[in-house]
Order: C-alpha cells, then sequence, then structure tokens
C-alpha cells in the first residue's frame, strides 16, 4: 500500500448478502485492506457468515437503511484511527480489483473524493436503471456545483474531511449525495473518477433501492440544496461541463 497515503480501511454496508458477501470480504482481505461491516439488520446467514471472519462487524439488530449503516460505519472507522474509507456494496457490484486503481487516484488527487464510476460496459445496466442514474447524475451534480461522474455509485474513496461530514441530517440513499453536495459545497472538495465495469451479477438478490420512492427523496433532497446555495444558473454551468475522470495513470475529461 502507498505509503504517503492516509490511514484508511474498507467500508462495506450490506443487508441480506449471504450470497455473496464471503466472496467480497475475502476479496479484499486478499488485498490486504482492514475491513469493517456494517450489517443492517440481516435475517438471512450473513451474521453468521461474517462471524467466521476476520473484520470488523457492526450490526444493526433492525433495519436502520443504507445512510445510517454508512454513517456508524464512518463513526466507527475515525474511532479505530482511519483517516479516509473506501466503500463498497456487499452484493458482489464492486470488486476489489478495482481498489488498487481507485487507492492510486486517492493518492493522486489527495483531499479529494474519489467515485469508482460505472463507465465501462455500461450496456450492462437495465434501461430503467440506466435512465435513472442519468437523471441522477444531471441533478445532483447541480446540487454540487461541479460535474459528478456517477453519483449512484457505491465504492468511494471519502478523505478525513468528507467523514466529518456524518451528523448530515439525511437518511437511506439520500446520505451519499448529501455527503458529495456538502463537500463540494461547504468544503471545496473536488470530486474524481476512476472507471470501473458496471456488473450485475446472475443470481444476485434485487436492489434494495426503491426507484420511485429514493428518487423522489434524492431529488427533493437535491432541490432544496440548489436553492439554498443560491446562484442557481451559474451552478448549472459549472456542473455541467465534462466531469474529471482518471484513467489509470491518464487524466481525461469526459462526458458521462
Amino acid at each position: 500500500m502507498n505509503t504517503a497515503l492516509p490511514r484508511w480501511c474498507v467500508l462495506i454496508p450490506c443487508l441480506n448478502e449471504e450470497g455473496a458477501i464471503r466472496g467480497v470480504v475475502e476479496s479484499v482481505i486478499a488485498m490486504g485492506a482492514a475491513v469493517i461491516v456494517v450489517d443492517d439488520g440481516s435475517d438471512d446467514r450473513t451474521p453468521e457468515i461474517l462471524a467466521t471472519l476476520p473484520v470488523t462487524v457492526l450490526r444493526h439488530e433492525a433495519r436502520h437503511g443504507k445512510g445510517q449503516a454508512l454513517r456508524d460505519g464512518f463513526r466507527e472507522a475515525l474511532r479505530l484511527g482511519y483517516e479516509a474509507v473506501l466503500t463498497m456494496d456487499g452484493d458482489g457490484q464492486h470488486l476489489a480489483a478495482d481498489i488498487p486503481r481507485i487507492v492510486a487516484a486517492a493518492a493522486a488527487y489527495p483531499g479529494q473524493l474519489v467515485i469508482g464510476a460505472r463507465l465501462l460496459d455500461k450496456a450492462q445496466q437495465p434501461n430503467a436503471r440506466r435512465r435513472a442514474n442519468a437523471f441522477a447524475d444531471w441533478g445532483i451534480s447541480w446540487g454540487c456545483g461541479q460535474p459528478v461522474a456517477d453519483t449512484q455509485s457505491g465504492q468511494r474513496w471519502y478523505p478525513r474531511a468528507a467523514l466529518d461530514l456524518v451528523d448530515l441530517p439525511a437518511q437511506n440513499f439520500v446520505f451519499e449525495a448529501a455527503i458529495l453536495i456538502a463537500a463540494s459545497r461547504e468544503l471545496g472538495m473536488g470530486v474524481v473518477a476512476v472507471p470501473i465495469a458496471s456488473r450485475y451479477p446472475p443470481g444476485a438478490r434485487p436492489s434494495h433501492l426503491r426507484p420511485v420512492r429514493d428518487t423522489l427523496r434524492i431529488t427533493a433532497y437535491t432541490v432544496a440544496r440548489v436553492l439554498h446555495y443560491g446562484r442557481v444558473a451559474e451552478s448549472y454551468r459549472r456542473s455541467h461541463t465534462a466531469p474529471r475522470v482518471i484513467d489509470d495513470a491518464h487524466e481525461q475529461m469526459l462526458r458521462a
């Protein structure tokens, strides 16, 4: 691991991932990274599987949503002395093999958010999901006042300053959008993207995201923040240029 980086760990929020969680966690351990898993009230075999793995596990007895799982994971990471967190989902959609490229981008752009952006093999995405993601990128980028590629990706590098936003009043899937917006607007933090593949593993469980309900919640939150920060037209212009995409050692300015 790059010694120039702050001390970091991988955080995996999960809910009912008995089919994938062992493989996901073991692949990260094989990379030499420390792992924190937050089990958000699973009622399948996920808790039993996690109990056999050499990782830090936090368990919610009842379901509190992804936002609270991330919030509790951030707090635990800070308590353990980590200064950055790399998040990934527990369903197998994100690969440990992409971690070195994300970490390299974090080293090249210290103090910035790094997103593993699903810009490759986009044909793998169901049409409805692709359209929803494009709409989210359009709106959340406006909220951020800067272009962000794949605002819905859960594979992200959060530097310490972003972790300090842990108490933002946002829940469920809104929390990830809230951090992007607050980090951009209140901390002046840049966002860079590392291209990863779109993956929908055969037999994977259905997404926990409810497209209509959660999209409406994210949209309402984002509109409120756009109005809160003001200079609406200027923010729109800044946000709808090309996002910064880091393809290994080469920086490209691409339109998501």
